[in-house]
């Protein structure tokens, strides 16, 4: 008789026990109706702080029946990656719009943000290269950058001057030299210092590369991002972008040359082994560029919101990144509490109380670094940022987080 075979999966096991008596292991939660300023999660009717829908696109009435136009004209998928049989029309007509506005001659859409990202590095780079990354670059580069295989060098966060002395020290090394930033990270909301980081790559003949995911639809004229936002258009060689966050709807895209476009659809892996968007995803993002032109005023309720919210946030006694002077420049404004355990706590009771404010802690960001990220929208009344921030000041008077 054979012998009960043992379970080889066990060690997965036993860390998510370490994560439970950490207090950090989570539960997903569920949305219920649609991705709203107000909406319902596990049954749970909440104000909603945690979506990356800054202009509350995912909903909006053009947006909806361009998808249904699309589907009833070419269905519901594209059938083959974009290099066999997958490249349809309306991903061509949504390459070439990504382009213009962004000032670029070309442009690249891939699946997700994290693929263009870690698919773009992986693709121009190799073991006899260079990548000086900012400490707190997202995930994403962080995976591109493991697998191209080049040498990794990490500057302070945005310390322009020890990004210069990373540059300078490689300098006479024979390889390709990437320099590396998120235009707005994506933990904190601060933004990168593109300007001086521009001189740097320009100094010491690097290539510049901006990952613009939170940026997009955001900062810039009519969402352009920060390229746009610091007026370095023509000084960064490859802009990264995101269709997931601001847009609406799904997927990423890298814009640069016309030479480093078609290099990637010869050379970046989740480009080449993936399927393409379903045509309703392409036409949704058509027409979420088009309302990025045609509605300013969603980022202008975006802004006026934001302003409105870390003020009050402040006032309350939270620590916002630099206790009540925020770090933060952008719609991401973080309630940090440090301890992991306290965070996901405070996570729980919001709830309870009508708010998502999701507790975020180790691996995301560092051991004694957690917190709630909150982001506003452009849709969130003030009635509501208002109940929010009452329901915010009591659970963390509850708590002991403010006095």
């Amino acid at each position: 008789m054979s012998r009960p075979r043992s379970n080889p999966l066990s060690y997965l096991s036993a860390q998510l026990d370490e994560l439970k008596a950490k207090g950090t292991h989570f539960h997903l939660r569920v949305l219920d109706d649609q991705q709203a300023a107000v909406c319902s999660f596990d049954g749970r009717r909440v104000i909603n702080l945690a979506s990356n829908n800054y202009l509350g696109l995912t909903t909006h009435p053009k947006l909806r029946e361009a998808a249904l136009a699309a589907t009833r004209k070419y269905g519901v998928g594209s059938g083959a990656v974009r290099t066999i049989a997958g490249t349809m029309r309306i991903h061509m007509e949504l390459e070439e719009k990504i382009a213009r506005f962004k000032n670029v001659e070309a442009c690249v859409v891939f699946q997700s943000g994290f693929a263009a990202n870690a698919g773009t590095v992986s693709a121009i780079l190799g073991k006899d290269d260079f990548i000086i990354s900012d400490a707190l670059n997202h995930a994403s580069i962080i995976d591109g950058a493991r697998l191209s295989r080049a040498k990794i060098l990490v500057f302070e966060h945005k310390n322009v001057a020890q990004a210069e002395e990373k540059l300078a020290s490689v300098q006479d090394q024979p390889g390709k030299k990437l320099l590396i930033s998120d235009g707005v990270f994506s933990m904190d909301g601060d933004i990168g210092p593109l300007p001086g980081l521009c001189g740097v790559a320009e100094k010491y003949g690097a290539i510049m590369m901006v990952d613009d995911a939170h940026s997009s639809g955001v900062l810039g004229r009519n969402g352009r991002g920060t390229i746009d936002h610091f007026g370095v258009h023509g000084r960064v060689d490859i802009q990264v972008g995101t269709l997931s966050k601001a847009i609406g709807a799904l997927g990423g895209y890298v814009c640069g040359t016309r030479d480093l476009i078609d290099f990637l659809y010869h050379r970046a892996r989740p480009f080449l082994f993936s399927t393409s968007h379903p045509p309703s995803v392409a036409a949704t993002c058509l027409a979420a560029l088009d309302v990025l032109e045609s509605e300013p005023e969603r980022i202008e309720r975006l802004w006026d919101n934001t302003h409105y919210w870390k003020k009050e946030l402040g006032l309350l006694g939270f620590d916002i990144g630099g206790k009540t002077t925020p770090v933060s420049e952008t719609p991401i404004t973080p309630i940090l509490i440090g301890d992991g355990k306290l965070t996901m706590e405070f996570s729980r009771a919001l709830f309870q109380e009508g708010v998502l404010g999701t507790g975020i802690a180790f691996p995301t960001v560092p051991e004694g670094k957690a917190r709630i990220r909150t982001i506003v929208t452009a849709t969130h009344t003030k009635e509501e940022l208002q109940q929010a921030l009452g329901v915010l000041k009591k659970v963390g008077k509850q708590m002991g987080i403010v006095a």
